[in-house]
């Protein structure tokens, strides 16, 4: 069964975090969601309080196929400058692993290295924080290699969708598309 980390902290953004963990339980992804510095961290909006099931130092990486980071501010940015966020990235990137961000927080694959020479995505205007070199504006959802990038909110389905595609593969893909009713994605 694929295994996807998907870490949190203060300030994440609650339609993206929730869409992706939600799309993969579908998939029957086994889905860890981790917190940065506490269990228990808040949304950014809606001041949406989540319980995580673990601290993100409790991980060992090497189990994973996958991590994904939810947007969202000032929680993207906490990623992006937490050293062990960027050596998780790196762990699964130097493997061929998956890594995804959305909105925001492609930042922290900036950050980690992984977007040198990569096609991506992010909410419009924050390609200063993850570089104008390979940025694509006009799609939801970047694929290039093992790294996929998603816009914001307003793709977050689309993007768990695609992560769903990658890991389990056209069919479960389809059939979760069409039970979502997610015909834009």
């Amino acid at each position: 069964m694929a295994k996807v980390l998907v870490p949190l902290a203060n300030g994440f953004e609650e339609i993206e975090a929730i869409s992706i963990i939600d799309v993969l339980k579908r998939a029957e992804i086994n889905v860890t969601v981790a917190g940065l510095n506490s269990i228990e961290v808040v949304g950014a909006y809606a001041k949406i309080p989540m319980k995580t099931d673990t601290l993100l130092e409790n991980i060992n990486i090497e189990e994973y196929d996958m991590m994904v980071l939810p947007g969202g501010l000032p929680g993207a940015e906490y990623l992006a400058k937490s050293d062990l966020v960027k050596k998780y990235i790196n762990v699964l990137n130097e493997k061929g692993k998956y890594v995804g961000a959305i909105c925001a927080a492609p930042w922290a694959l900036k950050e980690a290295g992984v977007l040198e020479g990569k096609k991506h995505t992010n909410y419009p205007g924050f390609e200063e924080k993850t570089g104008v070199e390979g940025y694509v504006s006009d799609q939801k959802v970047v694929v290039d290699g093992n790294v996929l990038t998603s816009r914001g909110p307003g793709t977050a389905i689309c993007f768990a969708l695609e992560i769903v595609k990658h890991l389990k593969g056209e069919e479960v893909y389809s059939q979760l598309k069409t039970g979502l009713l997610a015909d834009y994605c």
